[in-house]
Formats: C-alpha cells, structure tokens, sequence
C-alpha cells in the first residue's frame, strides 16, 4: 500500500493531506510518475531513501532547517535520505504539478557498491543536489516515459534503469559516493541542538526520536531533561515564535508563515497565535501595513 502525496512515495513519514486531484502510476516500486492539478499542497516530511526527481512541469518550494529551494520545470535534484523538509508544490502556467521519481533505495544502493572500494565520510552533506537540465540524467528519466502508458517494467530493465542512474551521478557529481554510500543509521546526537534547528518540521515523535539516535521513551525523558516541558507544549511555542519573527522582521504572509512554521491548517495556527499574543496574524499584519 502507497502512501501518496506530491513525489507519491512509499519513503515519507507524514503527510498532511493529499489532494483531490491526484494520480499516480508505479511501474515498479523504486519509479513512478506523479501527477497533480491542485491548487496547493503541503507537507512535512523524512525521506526513508534518496530521492532523484525530474520536473515535468509545475514549481516545488522546499524548506529546510538551513536552506530554501525552489525548482520547476526541468530541474532535477537528489534529496538525500533521512533529511527533514517542508514541501509546498504548485501547478504552473496551467498545468500539472507532475514529476519523475526514482527511489534510490538502500537495498539497491548496497548491490551497487558492493565490491567497490567506497569509504564514504561519516559526516557528508545531506543538502539537496541539483543537476538542473543536466542532458545525461535527462536522457536516463525521460526514457522511462513510453513505460508509464504501459503500467509496468521490467524488474531486469528497471534495476538497469537505476544502475543507469546512479552511475550517471557519480560521473557528474564526484562527491556523491559520500552521500550513496552511507548505509548508517542516524547515531545518538545532541537532543537540544538538533530540535533547536528542526523544531518547525511537523514531524511524529518516533521520528524525531529515530534522527537523534533514540527510542520514543529515551527521547521524551531525554526532552524533558533539556527543556523541562513536554515536547508538544515546547513545539507550539517554539512555531508561535517564529512565526511572530516573521510578520514583524520579514513582513510575510499569513498564509506562507502558517505552513512554514509547523502548522497544518490557517484556522488551528490562528487561533493558537492569537491565544499566545492576544491578537491574531491578520490584526498584526494590518498594523504592519498601517
């Protein structure tokens, strides 16, 4: 069974709502071609395996805890396993939001290097790779195509398909290796920092447990130690923050803020902002604007 949202991947943890107008076609569990004509979705994501994705047409805005991205039509990008990010995708110029998807599984990553002389850095980037309009990664996805109208390929094809793949970025991208080739598990890390820095993703506790290197019972108890508050009450708070950074140094919107922030919908961030700061984002944003 498929979890679904705009990549429709097996690999996220949550998702906040999958849209109405969706539909999606697996030709093997690893590749699939997405496609969606709503206007707005969000979600807040972990990515059990990479992610090598190709734009048909559409725009994507990604936000991490250090970085922003945004991509459209044309672009293509590996999002490494195991990263927290924030995915808001629009359809564009009338049309879809609709994408080309390979899993670059660790099971398929581990028959790849095996027998080759990979050491890998322990600590490598885990940022977002581009490889924008790059005519060989191109060529690998836009052959996958014809399949789609078939419904289905090949095991033998799709595993060469993917070899294909990952061969093509290790051609062009020599730092790869790095990031394909580490097969650990997050290892137990400092709770406090790393919630600092990731606090806005809206993430289960399991997970955030899993990336600090932690069971959900040692993670609470740990939590509670650092910040002496339970990590729901410390979340909201944390998000309400921001998101009052926001208005007043950035100006933005409520709407954008909302999403950014860690919330799910406009109504719950509203009514919890105007509980915290006795006014709501829309009274606040008028005084800006005044």
């Amino acid at each position: 069974m498929h979890n679904s949202f705009y990549f429709c991947t097996t690999s996220l943890s949550q998702a906040i709502r999958i849209p109405m107008e969706y539909q999606a076609k697996y030709i093997t569990d690893d590749i699939k071609l997405s496609c969606y004509e709503d206007k707005f979705f969000k979600s807040d994501i972990m990515f059990d395996h990479h992610m090598l994705v190709w734009f048909i047409s559409g725009e994507t805005k990604i936000v991490q805890a250090d970085a922003t991205y945004y991509f459209k039509k044309g672009d293509i990008f590996l999002i490494p396993r195991n990263q927290l990010a924030t995915i808001i995708n629009y359809p564009k110029d009338g049309q879809p939001h609709k994408t080309v998807v390979m899993h670059l599984s660790t099971e398929k990553l581990r028959d790849f290097y095996t027998g080759l002389p990979i050491q890998p850095k322990a600590a490598a980037s885990q940022k977002i790779h581009s490889y924008s309009n790059h005519p060989l990664l191109e060529s690998c996805l836009a052959s996958l195509l014809p399949y789609f109208s078939m419904e289905t390929l090949p095991e033998d094809i799709a595993s060469l398909k993917i070899k294909e793949a990952i061969s093509i970025l290790r051609t062009i991208d020599k730092g790869i290796d790095d990031v394909l080739a580490n097969f650990e598990d997050p290892g137990k890390i400092d709770l406090a920092g790393y919630m600092e820095k990731n606090f806005m993703f809206n993430l289960p506790l399991e997970k955030f447990g899993y990336l600090t290197g932690r069971s959900l019972t040692t993670f609470k108890r740990d939590f509670s130690k650092a910040f002496h508050t339970t990590p729901q009450r410390w979340l909201t708070q944390k998000r309400l923050e921001l998101a009052h950074y926001q208005f007043i140094e950035k100006k933005k919107k409520p709407i954008d803020v909302c999403y950014e922030v860690g919330f799910e919908n406009l109504s719950h961030f509203s009514h919890a902002f105007k509980k915290q700061f006795g006014y709501s984002p829309t009274e606040l944003t008028k005084r800006q604007n005044a």
